[in-house]
């Protein structure tokens, strides 16, 4: 619970003087924005959101009453009981493709609860397995900003944070140490 401690503290005010001693590997996220200040406001605020109930974790319901309208309507649709993930076939589908297209793949919008699936911190969820976690931002002029966060190491699953950063108008998105 530590590190979501110092992870909040961070979302609400940036790294601060308890953080001087640690040594994480942190990660720099560019990207371009009209508005790079509000890109950095948005994604700080759904995070809040999601990070200050990893304690008593919602049921999936609930979440896009939970979470800011703008990001819940940015996010796909989830899929109905008609379009149930055939494993099997995704992971057919998945070798078959050239690794251009794997990357491709990736691309587009999250649905809010695959979004979420990365936090969770249930049983079910992969929250206990994250591999990123808030550290600071800025923002390089009148377009352009960024945010870091500390990671395991590199390369590290990056997919979550790329939708969130995107979802809150970020966009040419490029990573760096």
């Amino acid at each position: 619970m530590e590190i979501i401690e110092g992870e909040l503290g961070r979302l609400r005010a940036g790294p601060g003087a308890e953080d001087s001693g640690l040594l994480p590997f942190l990660v720099r996220v560019r990207f371009a924005a009209e508005d790079p200040a509000r890109v950095i406001a948005r994604a700080r605020a759904v995070l809040t959101g999601v990070v200050e109930r990893v304690g008593d974790w919602p049921p999936d319901e609930r979440w896009p009453q939970l979470l800011p309208a703008w990001f819940v309507r940015r996010c796909a649709p989830e899929p109905g009981p008609e379009e149930a993930l055939d494993a099997e076939a995704w992971l057919r589908q998945w070798r078959a493709m050239t690794p251009e297209q794997r990357a491709a793949a990736g691309d587009g919008p999250w649905t809010l609860l695959d979004w979420l699936y990365c936090f969770d911190p249930t049983e079910e969820g992969a929250g206990d397995d994250r591999s990123w976690w808030w550290w600071d931002t800025g923002t390089d002029g009148r377009d352009g900003g960024w945010v870091e966060v500390a990671t395991d190491g590199w390369p590290f699953g990056s997919g979550s944070l790329s939708w969130l950063i995107e979802a809150s108008g970020g966009t040419d998105l490029t990573y760096g140490a």
